[in-house]
């Protein structure tokens, strides 16, 4: 079995670090009491879970105390145990805690705010010892994900490019990412032979594809994409939505994103859709 245990100071990035593992596709447990470690992984374990991922924190209390014996018992047998402690200095906590209005999970009404992250750091201190320690404080969220990332393992995925067509008389896309607008160019709705036909048809391709500003259009979002593209990935996006659309999106704006399709295919994971067409 494969166990991270994410430990560290409330507001330090836990819940972040978190939903990158079950991302990932492994069975999280938020908040796992210290003293049932070893029944749930047991249970895990025997339910076909190869890949766990749990948070644990000062709210076990003392019972923190036993969790080390417990992790050196789980490598001695083979798992690939890694513990993640992520910290921040203090400052950052209360500037997080004051920007979320959150109550500290050591506050009891007779500890302030800073008193909770110090008893915190106490509790915390004989794991933190037998932890990979990153420091929060200055970086950006996507930051901790790329290094909980290469903590773990995980191999990076690209992002999927998914190509949606779609007409302006219905609306712009909700989830769309790009929004291109092909309407400047001539409309084969105008040629009744095309009329009844869609941009998947070979017919309605040799008009456009004869048409110089389609192609310079086309060449232009194709570059704009190319351009942007590993910026998107740096950003940990899962998907980019590229929505092209025309006026009923049955022509100019199918026949945009087949291209577009066709053209990133051999440097991603690519989705068509035509929102036009479901009918």
């Amino acid at each position: 079995m494969q166990l991270v245990v994410i430990t560290g100071l409330s507001g330090s990035g836990k819940s972040v670090a978190l939903a990158v593992l079950e991302d990932a596709g492994f069975y999280v447990v938020d908040n796992l009491p210290a003293t049932l470690l070893g029944a749930n992984l047991s249970f895990l374990r025997d339910s076909g879970y190869t890949r766990v991922a749990v948070t644990i924190d000062a709210r076990s209390g003392q019972a923190l105390r036993e969790l080390p014996p417990v992790l050196d018992a789980l490598k001695a047998q083979g798992d690939d145990v890694r513990v993640l402690f992520l910290d921040a200095r203090d400052d950052t906590l209360v500037r997080r805690y004051s920007e979320t209005r959150r109550k500290h999970p050591l506050a009891d009404g007779e500890r302030t705010l800073e008193e909770s992250i110090h008893r915190e750091r106490e509790l915390l201190e004989a794991i933190g010892e037998r932890s990979h320690h990153v420091d929060t404080s200055d970086i950006a969220p996507n930051t901790l994900r790329t290094w909980v990332k290469e903590f773990v393992g995980i191999p990076a995925k690209g992002t999927t490019l998914l190509f949606e067509s779609f007409g302006f008389k219905q609306g712009i896309p909700v989830d769309a990412d790009l929004v291109f607008d092909v309407r400047c160019l001539p409309n084969p709705f105008y040629d009744p032979k095309l009329r009844p036909l869609t941009g998947r048809d070979r017919e309605v391709v040799a008009f456009l594809d004869a048409i110089a500003d389609a192609q310079q259009m086309l060449a232009d979002i194709g570059d704009f994409i190319e351009r942007w593209l590993p910026c998107f990935r740096r950003d940990n996006r899962a998907y980019l939505t590229v929505a092209i659309g025309c006026t009923g999106g049955m022509h100019r704006s199918v026949y945009f994103a087949e291209k577009l399709a066709a053209r990133f295919g051999g440097v991603a994971t690519v989705l068509v859709r035509h929102r036009g067409l479901r009918a």
